[in-house]
Protein backbone atom coordinates (compact mmCIF):
# COMPACT_ATOMS: atom_id res chain seq x y z
CA UNK A 1 0.00 0.00 0.00
CA UNK A 2 1.39 3.54 -1.04
CA UNK A 3 1.69 5.82 1.85
CA UNK A 4 0.30 9.23 2.22
CA UNK A 5 2.45 12.04 2.17
CA UNK A 6 1.06 15.55 2.71
CA UNK A 7 1.23 18.13 -0.20
CA UNK A 8 3.66 20.86 0.72
CA UNK A 9 2.77 24.77 -0.31
CA UNK A 10 5.98 25.18 -1.86
CA UNK A 11 5.05 28.93 -2.28
CA UNK A 12 3.95 29.89 1.67
CA UNK A 13 3.30 33.61 3.05
CA UNK A 14 6.03 35.88 4.44
CA UNK A 15 5.82 38.88 5.68
CA UNK A 16 7.65 41.06 3.98
CA UNK A 17 7.08 44.88 3.68
CA UNK A 18 8.10 47.62 1.46
CA UNK A 19 10.04 50.81 3.04
CA UNK A 20 8.05 53.08 1.08
CA UNK A 21 5.01 51.18 2.00
CA UNK A 22 5.99 51.31 5.76
CA UNK A 23 6.48 54.87 5.87
CA UNK A 24 3.66 56.00 4.25
CA UNK A 25 1.47 53.72 6.96
CA UNK A 26 3.18 54.40 9.90
CA UNK A 27 2.63 58.47 8.63
CA UNK A 28 -1.12 58.16 8.15
CA UNK A 29 -1.61 56.24 11.46
CA UNK A 30 -0.10 58.76 13.08
CA UNK A 31 -1.85 61.65 11.78
CA UNK A 32 -4.73 59.77 12.09
CA UNK A 33 -4.47 59.14 15.72
CA UNK A 34 -3.52 62.51 16.32
CA UNK A 35 -6.64 63.59 14.98
CA UNK A 36 -8.52 61.41 16.95
CA UNK A 37 -6.83 62.27 19.78
CA UNK A 38 -7.59 66.26 19.06
CA UNK A 39 -11.23 64.93 18.66
CA UNK A 40 -11.21 63.73 22.39
CA UNK A 41 -9.41 66.75 23.54
CA UNK A 42 -12.23 68.85 22.13
CA UNK A 43 -15.18 66.75 23.56
CA UNK A 44 -13.53 66.57 26.97
CA UNK A 45 -13.33 70.75 26.45
CA UNK A 46 -17.10 70.70 25.87
CA UNK A 47 -18.50 68.59 28.37
CA UNK A 48 -16.29 71.07 31.04
CA UNK A 49 -17.91 73.83 29.39
CA UNK A 50 -21.42 71.98 30.04
CA UNK A 51 -20.49 71.04 33.23
CA UNK A 52 -19.77 75.29 34.12
CA UNK A 53 -22.89 76.35 32.70
CA UNK A 54 -24.99 73.63 34.72
CA UNK A 55 -23.58 74.81 38.36
CA UNK A 56 -25.49 76.36 40.50
CA UNK A 57 -22.61 78.57 42.37
CA UNK A 58 -23.48 81.75 44.91
CA UNK A 59 -23.22 84.51 42.44
CA UNK A 60 -19.79 86.76 43.01
CA UNK A 61 -18.86 90.29 42.54
CA UNK A 62 -18.40 90.92 38.84
CA UNK A 63 -15.48 93.27 40.32
CA UNK A 64 -13.40 90.48 41.82
CA UNK A 65 -13.97 87.94 39.26
CA UNK A 66 -10.48 88.59 37.09
CA UNK A 67 -11.26 88.49 32.92
CA UNK A 68 -9.86 85.40 32.20
CA UNK A 69 -11.99 83.45 35.15
CA UNK A 70 -14.18 80.79 34.64
CA UNK A 71 -16.28 81.16 31.92
CA UNK A 72 -20.18 80.93 33.06
CA UNK A 73 -19.28 82.24 36.47
CA UNK A 74 -22.33 83.50 37.89
CA UNK A 75 -21.67 87.22 39.11
CA UNK A 76 -23.54 90.27 39.81
CA UNK A 77 -23.11 93.98 39.08
CA UNK A 78 -24.43 97.20 40.10
CA UNK A 79 -24.45 100.24 38.15
CA UNK A 80 -26.86 102.12 35.27
CA UNK A 81 -27.73 100.99 32.20
CA UNK A 82 -26.39 103.49 29.14
CA UNK A 83 -29.28 103.47 27.12
CA UNK A 84 -28.48 105.90 24.21
CA UNK A 85 -25.15 103.70 23.02
CA UNK A 86 -26.40 99.82 22.84
CA UNK A 87 -24.72 97.42 20.18
CA UNK A 88 -26.92 94.83 18.40
CA UNK A 89 -25.36 91.71 17.68
CA UNK A 90 -26.36 90.44 14.15
CA UNK A 91 -26.81 86.73 12.64
CA UNK A 92 -28.69 85.39 16.19
CA UNK A 93 -31.24 83.03 15.49
CA UNK A 94 -34.06 82.16 17.68
CA UNK A 95 -36.93 79.99 16.36
CA UNK A 96 -35.73 79.84 12.86
CA UNK A 97 -36.33 83.69 12.99
CA UNK A 98 -33.95 86.26 12.64
CA UNK A 99 -32.92 89.08 15.16
CA UNK A 100 -30.09 90.09 16.84
CA UNK A 101 -28.79 90.12 20.84
CA UNK A 102 -29.00 93.16 22.33
CA UNK A 103 -25.94 94.32 24.01
CA UNK A 104 -25.96 97.20 26.41
CA UNK A 105 -23.43 98.96 28.58
CA UNK A 106 -23.89 99.47 32.03
CA UNK A 107 -21.56 101.74 33.71
CA UNK A 108 -20.74 100.06 37.53
CA UNK A 109 -20.21 101.77 40.49
CA UNK A 110 -16.53 102.03 40.23
CA UNK A 111 -16.68 103.89 36.90
CA UNK A 112 -16.50 100.80 34.66
CA UNK A 113 -18.18 99.56 32.06
CA UNK A 114 -19.32 95.72 31.21
CA UNK A 115 -22.21 95.00 28.27
CA UNK A 116 -25.01 92.81 29.67
CA UNK A 117 -27.12 90.80 27.10
CA UNK A 118 -30.12 91.66 27.65
CA UNK A 119 -31.31 88.68 25.18
CA UNK A 120 -33.01 88.26 21.53
CA UNK A 121 -34.86 90.07 19.37
CA UNK A 122 -36.39 90.28 16.24
CA UNK A 123 -36.35 91.66 13.10
CA UNK A 124 -39.01 93.74 12.03
CA UNK A 125 -40.23 93.57 8.35
CA UNK A 126 -37.07 94.24 6.58
CA UNK A 127 -33.83 94.16 8.59
CA UNK A 128 -33.92 98.13 8.58
CA UNK A 129 -36.24 97.94 10.73
CA UNK A 130 -34.42 97.91 13.98
CA UNK A 131 -36.43 96.60 17.49
CA UNK A 132 -36.76 98.91 19.95
CA UNK A 133 -34.61 98.28 23.06
CA UNK A 134 -34.72 101.88 25.38
CA UNK A 135 -34.47 100.98 28.85
CA UNK A 136 -34.07 102.72 32.16
CA UNK A 137 -30.91 104.45 33.36
CA UNK A 138 -32.12 103.64 36.79
CA UNK A 139 -29.56 102.63 39.44
CA UNK A 140 -29.68 98.50 40.03
CA UNK A 141 -28.21 95.05 40.76
CA UNK A 142 -28.09 92.31 37.76
CA UNK A 143 -27.44 88.76 38.16
CA UNK A 144 -26.05 86.43 35.44
CA UNK A 145 -23.29 84.31 33.87
CA UNK A 146 -19.86 85.80 32.43
CA UNK A 147 -19.75 85.10 28.81
CA UNK A 148 -17.09 85.80 26.08
CA UNK A 149 -18.12 88.20 22.87
CA UNK A 150 -18.85 85.49 19.78
CA UNK A 151 -15.41 84.88 17.94
CA UNK A 152 -15.40 84.85 13.82
CA UNK A 153 -14.42 81.49 11.97
CA UNK A 154 -12.44 83.85 10.14
CA UNK A 155 -11.50 87.61 10.75
CA UNK A 156 -13.25 89.49 7.54
CA UNK A 157 -12.70 93.47 7.86
CA UNK A 158 -16.22 95.18 6.96
CA UNK A 159 -17.53 98.93 6.94
CA UNK A 160 -17.57 100.88 10.32
CA UNK A 161 -20.76 100.46 11.25
CA UNK A 162 -22.69 103.77 12.52
CA UNK A 163 -25.81 105.06 14.37
CA UNK A 164 -27.56 104.30 17.78
CA UNK A 165 -28.69 101.34 18.39
CA UNK A 166 -25.19 99.77 16.32
CA UNK A 167 -25.79 96.97 13.93
CA UNK A 168 -22.36 95.08 14.49
CA UNK A 169 -21.21 91.20 13.46
CA UNK A 170 -18.71 89.79 15.68
CA UNK A 171 -17.17 92.93 17.93
CA UNK A 172 -14.44 92.81 20.35
CA UNK A 173 -13.79 94.71 23.30
CA UNK A 174 -11.67 96.86 21.92
CA UNK A 175 -13.92 98.11 18.66
CA UNK A 176 -16.75 98.17 20.98
CA UNK A 177 -15.04 100.36 23.70
CA UNK A 178 -13.49 102.66 20.76
CA UNK A 179 -17.05 103.08 19.68
CA UNK A 180 -18.07 104.49 22.60
CA UNK A 181 -15.11 105.85 24.23
CA UNK A 182 -14.24 104.07 27.33
CA UNK A 183 -12.73 101.07 28.11
CA UNK A 184 -14.60 98.06 28.42
CA UNK A 185 -14.70 95.02 30.09
CA UNK A 186 -13.32 91.81 28.55
CA UNK A 187 -16.82 89.59 28.00
CA UNK A 188 -20.45 90.04 28.72
CA UNK A 189 -22.62 89.38 31.47
CA UNK A 190 -25.45 87.19 30.15
CA UNK A 191 -28.54 88.72 31.65
CA UNK A 192 -30.63 85.87 34.08
CA UNK A 193 -34.06 85.21 32.74
CA UNK A 194 -35.79 86.28 35.91
CA UNK A 195 -34.36 89.94 35.79
CA UNK A 196 -36.62 92.44 34.16
CA UNK A 197 -36.14 94.48 31.10
CA UNK A 198 -35.11 91.59 29.51
CA UNK A 199 -35.78 89.78 25.71
CA UNK A 200 -35.51 86.45 25.07
CA UNK A 201 -33.31 84.86 27.26
CA UNK A 202 -33.06 80.84 26.69
CA UNK A 203 -29.56 80.60 27.00
CA UNK A 204 -27.49 77.43 26.27
CA UNK A 205 -24.05 76.17 25.99
CA UNK A 206 -23.37 77.05 21.93
CA UNK A 207 -22.16 74.41 19.08
CA UNK A 208 -23.04 70.74 18.90
CA UNK A 209 -22.02 68.47 22.21
CA UNK A 210 -19.42 66.53 22.69
CA UNK A 211 -20.82 63.12 21.22
CA UNK A 212 -20.45 64.31 17.50
CA UNK A 213 -16.67 64.65 18.72
CA UNK A 214 -16.43 61.47 19.97
CA UNK A 215 -18.07 59.93 16.45
CA UNK A 216 -15.50 61.74 14.46
CA UNK A 217 -12.87 60.01 17.00
CA UNK A 218 -13.79 57.10 16.39
CA UNK A 219 -13.77 57.73 12.66
CA UNK A 220 -10.19 58.98 12.74
CA UNK A 221 -9.00 55.58 14.96
CA UNK A 222 -10.80 53.61 12.41
CA UNK A 223 -9.21 55.01 9.72
CA UNK A 224 -5.33 54.27 11.56
CA UNK A 225 -6.50 50.66 12.38
CA UNK A 226 -7.64 50.69 8.66
CA UNK A 227 -3.91 52.08 7.35
CA UNK A 228 -2.26 49.40 9.39
CA UNK A 229 -4.46 46.87 8.31
CA UNK A 230 -3.61 47.82 4.69
CA UNK A 231 -0.04 47.82 5.07
CA UNK A 232 -0.40 44.53 6.61
CA UNK A 233 -2.16 43.23 3.69
CA UNK A 234 0.45 44.56 1.31
CA UNK A 235 3.37 43.24 3.23
CA UNK A 236 2.68 39.41 3.18
CA UNK A 237 3.74 37.78 0.39
CA UNK A 238 4.11 34.40 -1.33
CA UNK A 239 7.81 32.75 -1.24
CA UNK A 240 9.73 33.66 -4.95
CA UNK A 241 7.69 36.77 -5.44
CA UNK A 242 9.83 39.50 -6.28
CA UNK A 243 10.21 42.38 -3.31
Amino acid sequence: MAKYSPVVNPRRLRFAPRLAATLAAVAAAVVFSMLGNWQLGRASEKRALAADFARQDAAVDLRRVATDGPRYRRVFARGQYDSDHQFLLDNRVHAGRAGVHVLTPMRLSDGSTVLVNRGWQPFGATRADLPEVAVSDETRTIHGRLDRLPRPPIELEGAPATGWPRLMQYPNAEKLGAALGRELYDGMILLDPVEPDGFVREWTVPGSGPDRNLGYAVQWFAFAALAIAIWIALSLRRDGESQ
